[in-house]
């Protein structure tokens, strides 16, 4: 479990990070300009719409302690490359949903340190552990930030090299991936089996909820069709991975998968479930 913690886990965040950088452009950066309508509204419902009802069915489901860390953790987590196929699969807007995961993924080095120091302390009370927010900022920033930078730039000044190495970069992702899931879940095992009548309703309701809701609120904002699915895609898909990274990143000490990154682990598996249904659906409307 070590060697999942110092290799496994960073190596499928930087590789799953890289590849998104790879399929940024300074035209998705500059679609929050010239269309800053559809950003705002997937941006407000992946950023406050989200971990408001992550935080609602965490009460309602009554997850307690540091599984309800882990659900808010994911919820404070950005798309990924998982929701930009997805979106490209239920003929959304694409350009859309690159920006937005690229743009949320950067000002996650900001939210996701100070939303999680608040729920550790929230919902653990005197049992919370001390959360250094800076250096969980630092860490945010190595490993989100630095890997996308990259991928942006090497995608600026070797475009043809991008484009080649970045459909092998998603499979070798999609494996790091189903490793990192099945460690999460092996390593937490009692905890998952104890609180899977709660955990997994919790999560596969926050999937559904939170695509129906982004769409809804993308339509009332009149946003065409094509972004309306994108909108809600990106507000009801996490990169699960991200979250399992920063519950690990709650305990440095830690020697295995804490049950921080528990409900990330088993969002990984639920997310499939809810979405392929859901993107068979929405891709054949208007």
């Amino acid at each position: 479990m070590g060697i999942m913690l110092s290799v496994f886990l960073p190596l499928s965040l930087a590789v799953i990070m890289f590849s998104l950088g790879l399929g940024l452009t300074g035209g998705d950066f500059l679609r929050v300009v010239t269309r800053p309508l559809a950003f705002i509204v997937g941006a407000l419902g992946q950023m406050i719409m989200l971990p408001l009802v992550a935080f609602g069915l965490i009460h309602a489901f009554g997850i307690t302690g540091e599984l309800a860390v882990g659900m808010m953790i994911l919820s404070l987590c950005p798309g990924g490359v998982t929701s930009n196929i997805l979106a490209k699969l239920a003929h959304g807007d694409v350009a859309l949903s690159v920006t937005l995961t690229g743009v949320i993924s950067l000002l996650s080095i900001l939210t996701v340190p100070v939303i999680t120091a608040f729920s550790v302390s929230y919902f653990m009370g005197e049992a919370a552990p001390d959360v250094n927010v800076t250096k969980l900022a630092v860490a945010m920033f190595l490993i989100t930030a630095v890997p996308v930078l990259i991928g942006v730039l090497i995608r600026r000044f070797a475009e043809n090299f991008a484009l080649k190495i970045e459909p092998i970069l998603s499979r070798l992702a999609t494996v790091l991936f189903i490793v990192i899931v099945g460690g999460a879940l092996a390593a937490n095992w009692q905890v998952f089996i104890d609180n899977l009548p709660s955990l997994g309703p919790a999560l596969i309701v926050l999937n559904i909820v939170l695509l129906l809701a982004g769409g809804l609120f993308a339509n009332l904002m009149g946003l065409d069709r094509e972004e309306q699915k994108t909108v809600s895609i990106e507000t009801g898909i996490q990169n699960a991975t991200l979250g399992i990274t920063v519950g690990s990143l709650i305990v440095p000490a830690a020697t295995e998968l804490t049950a921080y990154s528990l409900p990330s682990g088993v969002y990984g598996i639920t997310m499939y479930i809810v979405t392929i249904p859901f993107v068979l659906w929405v891709a054949n409307r208007g």
